[in-house]
């Protein structure tokens, strides 16, 4: 429920009850913000202005007045939308008075495109994610076939577009056969319809080429074509696509996508439409080149024929002349392996003497008789070696033994070891009165105990 402004009191007669300036604008700004919370209003942006204190000021005017507008830094951060001079927005605002200079404005809460433009902001945008993901790019498009078996026509079934198209065809190439895929082309069945026909184009395959097509109208009438969802249908098609939509000046996403673009319905049938007059001459100029090509291969033909028929020879002079040849090439053969022959027997003899000369006997038998006489020396000297070598060793073990422990034990000494350590006892001093030790003789051992040292 609007809050009604607080009401001026009514001064006392007689008496005068001057206002200020600022007071003025400050009763002013209360009674506005009071009386409006918050409006929505429509208009054309102009006396577009950023100082650097990042606020955006502006004037919102329609044909016969005008609002001064303030978007303030805060709001403007979260906004998706960009004020720009001459765009016509919907703005959501509080009512309000600059006391300042006393300005009557705005303070804008929310801006969004209004009518139209907000059409064409969204025509850029999808234009420029379809062509940022390449399907704008000449490379995918398809050739429209030169002429085709048949063509289709998604349109509506009542229209301009599809008089023009099927009078076109009539004219240029009645051979052509063409099939209707009724679509609603604006409004809001508009867009299913178009991709129903889209899918019933592609899943009966009937056609060679397709045109999508409709008359001129406004930006808004056209906007089934600018819908994402058909525009990547149409990129989608396995089967080649003319779009046709609107006049020259009109330009669609459905116009990007497709194969080929064409300014108006006439335009899109006249690029599938082969020319029946221009087909009917080319095919006389090809029958004639046909007919000469035919005549000049005769003729060759028969020149060819005479002169093998001049070049023909008798069969019987064909199998002497090859008998002959024949024999020839035997006694050339004959000739050829006798002397081959000769000349492998010639040098079996040399390789043979060659075999002979370098023959391994004879060195052998002088390295028998060097290994005759080395066995020889051996039986005579390794005798003598051998008892040299053994009177050696037993010199060796007898010295050995006059030096063993074992002897010395047997000429009657002992080895003293602790019995607790194991350690052998060179010294008395290593020893303590009591202690136990272990005594190795020649033959036997003794467990003593120490009661006295000597020194």
């Amino acid at each position: 429920m609007r809050e009604l402004p607080t009401p001026v009191p009514t001064p006392v007669p007689g008496q005068r009850d001057v206002y200020s300036v600022s007071r003025l604008n400050a009763e002013a700004r209360r009674l506005l913000e009071a009386s409006f919370r918050e409006v929505w209003v429509e208009g054309e942006i102009s006396n577009l202005s950023r100082p650097g204190s990042g606020h955006i000021y502006f004037t919102l005017k329609d044909d016969t007045a005008q609002v001064r507008c303030a978007l303030f830094r805060q709001r403007r951060d979260v906004l998706a939308l960009e004020p720009e001079a001459g765009s016509r927005v919907l703005v959501r605002a509080r009512v309000t008075l600059y006391e300042n200079r006393g300005d009557f404005q705005l303070v804008v809460q929310h801006l969004e495109d209004a009518g139209e433009g907000a059409l064409l902001r969204a025509f850029e945008q999808l234009k420029r994610k379809l062509e940022s993901e390449g399907l704008f790019e000449p490379g995918r498009k398809r050739e429209l076939p030169r002429f085709p078996r048949r063509v289709g026509i998604i349109t509506s079934a009542t229209g301009a577009a599809v008089r023009d198209v099927i009078a076109t065809f009539r004219r240029r190439c009645p051979a052509v056969p063409l099939l209707i895929y009724p679509s609603a082309v604006q409004g809001a069945a508009a867009v299913p319809e178009l991709l129903a026909a889209l899918a019933a184009a592609q899943q009966r395959a009937e056609c060679d080429a397709l045109i999508v097509t409709r008359g001129g109208g406004s930006l808004e009438d056209l906007q089934a074509f600018n819908d994402e969802s058909v525009a990547r249908a149409i990129a989608a098609a396995s089967i080649p696509i003319v779009s046709g939509v609107g006049h020259d000046i009109d330009f669609t996403i459905s116009d990007f996508v497709a194969d080929r673009r064409a300014p108006t319905p006439t335009a899109a049938a006249e690029l599938l439409s082969p020319d029946a007059a221009e087909w009917i001459s080319a095919l006389a100029a090809v029958r004639r080149q046909i007919c000469r090509n035919v005549r000049a291969s005769l003729e060759n033909g028969a020149q060819r024929v005479d002169g093998r028929t001049r070049r023909l020879i008798h069969p019987r002079e064909r199998l002497s002349h090859l008998s002959a040849r024949l024999q020839h090439g035997v006694t050339q053969l004959a000739a050829a392996a006798n002397s081959a022959l000769g000349r492998l027997l010639v040098q079996a003899e040399r390789n043979e003497s060659r075999l002979l000369m370098r023959s391994p006997a004879p060195r052998l038998e002088r390295l028998r008789d060097r290994v005759d006489r080395h066995r020889y020396g051996l039986s005579r000297s390794l005798p003598l070696d051998l008892d040299a070598r053994a009177q050696a060793l037993r010199g060796i073990v007898g010295r050995l033994r006059a030096v063993s422990p074992e002897a010395v034990l047997q000429r009657g000494y002992a080895v003293v070891t602790d019995t607790a350590s194991g350690h052998v006892i060179s010294s008395a001093d290593n020893v303590a009165t009591g202690a136990s030790v272990d005594v190795a003789l020649a033959h036997g051992a003794l467990r003593c105990t120490v009661t006295d040292r000597r020194r």
